[in-house]
């Protein structure tokens, strides 16, 4: 009797099955230009999308969204990483730190995407899908320049990785580009995330460009790199070096989560962390931009 009053009262909750996500990690921030050229751009924070998982009503899964990673400044202009996100048992990883030069030896250069390789050093770059998922996470960085010899500054770094392709390599005193990041379902909102950082350009030299106009622009000094498209996980854009001056690196950006679902399906239970609610297109879509929870 109780549930036929519920019906006929509409209080009966439908609760979906399964739901479409997107995780993507926060970028890391790139180095500044090195005393041998430019910087490599920073790796994009890892990306994880799925049209059905599955759920269980009455369950809370919890959402850490990972935050970008600062550039590198003085003194030592060594960039930042990001931090992973999750959702439930799934977790991305953040990207791969830049690095400066051929004398850099950061140990953060691989990630969810790798960091692209420094200035005078085309055989270092950063790994991405690293801790390993299936599907793959993200891609490595490019390598960077060997041109010139000694300290003439006209070498560039690589560009870093992204979440849909490699970062390019340095060539001579040009910057690599970051790799492209990649656009999200309809479902999902349809954004484009995870872009790799462009590399910084050394002694006349032109900037490498940020992966899908969401990674950061690499910098020509004494212009710092550029920072990366606020959350959307992407990698920061490496500084240059104009001979004389050292430019800073771009910071990454931090990462987001989205759950969605049909609308058909009653709307959860509970939420925290204030997710921003949608409901459009025939789905229910929360978006979350810092920690939080949902309950279906």
């Amino acid at each position: 009797m109780t549930g036929i009053l519920n019906l006929l009262l509409g209080s009966t909750r439908t609760v979906t099955p399964s739901v479409h996500y997107l995780v993507v990690a926060g970028g890391s921030g790139a180095g500044g230009g090195g005393g041998l050229g430019g910087a490599g751009g920073s790796g994009a924070g890892g990306y994880l999308t799925s049209s059905s998982y599955n759920v269980s009503a009455g369950t809370t899964y919890n959402i850490t969204v990972g935050g970008g990673g600062a550039g590198g400044g003085a003194p030592s202009y060594v960039g930042s990483k990001g931090t992973d996100s999750s959702f439930h048992t799934i977790t991305v990883n953040a990207g791969g730190v830049g690095l400066r030069d051929s004398l850099e030896a950061s140990t953060y250069k691989d990630g969810g995407s790798g960091g692209g390789g420094g200035s005078f050093d085309p055989t270092r770059k950063g790994l991405g899908n690293t801790p390993s998922t299936t599907p793959s996470q993200g891609n490595d960085g490019g390598v960077g320049s060997s041109s010139g010899s000694g300290f003439t500054g006209i070498s560039a770094g690589g560009g870093g990785g992204g979440a849909g392709g490699t970062g390019t390599a340095g060539s001579s005193a040009n910057g690599g580009n970051g790799g492209a990041g990649l656009t999200a379902s309809l479902a999902l909102g349809g954004g484009t995330y995870a872009g790799g950082g462009g590399a910084g350009a050394g002694v006349g030299g032109t900037a490498g460009s940020g992966g899908s106009s969401i990674g950061g622009n690499g910098g020509v000094a004494p212009s710092a790199g550029g920072n990366a498209t606020a959350n959307t996980g992407s990698g920061g854009g490496g500084g240059g070096f104009n001979g004389s001056v050292v430019s800073n690196g771009g910071n990454g950006s931090g990462g987001i989560v989205i759950i969605a679902y049909a609308d058909t399906y009653s709307a959860a239970s509970a939420t925290t962390g204030s997710p921003t609610i949608v409901v459009s297109g025939g789905y229910r879509r929360y978006t979350w931009t810092g920690n939080g929870s949902i309950t279906f």
